[in-house]
């Protein structure tokens, strides 16, 4: 095949991928209402529920039904949820109370706490090691407490302010320094750094997405860019435009599609098209403040929590950061899907 033919091939059979995977629309809306603000979210695909956490309580969606079907009371400054099908169990961190709620899968009951550092942001569980990591915004650190009993096994240092972090499944986790640009490797087993990696250009990264199968490292930076980092040979393999004001970035392995939820209202959707190549595929408009998101990996569903808001304050000299309230009841899950 001559070289021409071969690169008529390359951008027909590119052409064709993009147009499949720029299909992506808000298909439908959840008007899930109930009190407080929202953070992150999570998705447990194999149980069919959606956690969300709710500032004060985390609420319970059966995904299928699309009906809340649960609340978790008592999550002062809930940020996030992680769950471990496998020991039926679930963990809040609750960053005003420095504390992670446990609590039953199956039943939603609550059966214990565990200490935290300061303002407990990002919570993920590792199935390697059997262990809990709570990444502490405050006091710059992450507590590791045992899935099971709750005991506290170390707290390790970070250097820096976490935000977002993810685990491959196999004992390595990544989580993203907001105040030093950069991701830093914990080994579950062990815990402690392994590495750490620069992320320039990226500024302030907080969401981030893991392509376990690969090795890429997926996060969301404040300056307007997705960074594609190669855990394995350590290097920044790319960096893509997207929204303002990203809070939440995913991946899904099904589709082999990167997402970028932007806080202005847009999803940003991105793939590597073909080896060490990645392009932004798709950009679907959502809603102002839909800045985080989970994936369901069962339909490849993506879930961004919105609200309506009252117009936008003058800013006062006593109230120089004067924000928009969230209008009551009109809290609701923006589900995009093809």
């Amino acid at each position: 095949m001559s070289r021409v033919l071969l690169l008529i091939c390359c951008v027909f059979f590119a052409a064709t991928t993009f147009a499949a995977d720029a299909d992506y629309r808000i298909i439908k809306k959840l008007p899930v209402g109930g009190e407080g603000g929202w953070d992150y979210l999570t998705v447990d695909g194999s149980a069919r529920r959606l956690y969300l956490a709710r500032s004060t309580h985390v609420m319970v969606l059966d995904l299928d039904t699309e009906k809340v079907v649960g609340d978790i009371p008592d999550t002062p400054g809930v940020h996030g949820i992680a769950v471990a099908p496998e020991l039926n169990r679930g963990f809040t961190s609750n960053g005003r109370e420095n504390s992670s709620t446990i609590f039953e899968l199956s039943s939603l009951k609550v059966v214990g706490k565990a200490p935290c550092g300061t303002n407990p942001d990002a919570i993920i569980y590792d199935p390697h090691s059997r262990r809990v990591f709570t990444f502490n915004g405050r006091s710059h650190d992450a507590t590791v407490f045992d899935a099971v009993t709750g005991k506290v096994v170390r707290t390790i240092p970070l250097g820096g302010k976490p935000e977002f972090a993810t685990t491959d499944g196999a004992g390595r986790l990544y989580v993203n320094i907001e105040d030093t640009h950069e991701v830093v490797e914990l080994d579950g087993s062990s815990p402690g750094v392994v590495r750490r990696f620069p992320l320039k250009p990226c500024e302030e990264p907080t969401g981030m997405g893991i392509d376990s199968k690969q090795g890429r490292l997926y996060s969301g930076c404040g300056n307007k860019l997705m960074t594609v980092l190669d855990t394995r040979g350590g290097k920044l393999l790319a960096t893509l435009p997207i929204g303002a004001n990203v809070d939440g970035n995913g991946y899904d392995g099904g589709t082999g599609l990167a997402f970028s939820a932007n806080g202005e209202g847009t999803l940003t959707l991105a793939k590597e098209t073909y080896p060490g190549h990645f392009q932004v595929v798709q950009t679907v408009k959502t809603q102002r403040g839909s800045r985080t998101m989970a994936i369901d990996p069962i339909t490849h569903n993506i879930y961004l929590p919105a609200a309506q808001f009252t117009p936008s304050p003058t800013p006062t000299p006593e109230n120089p950061k004067a924000r928009p309230e969230m209008i009551r009841g009109s809290f609701e899950i923006l589900v995009i899907g093809k």
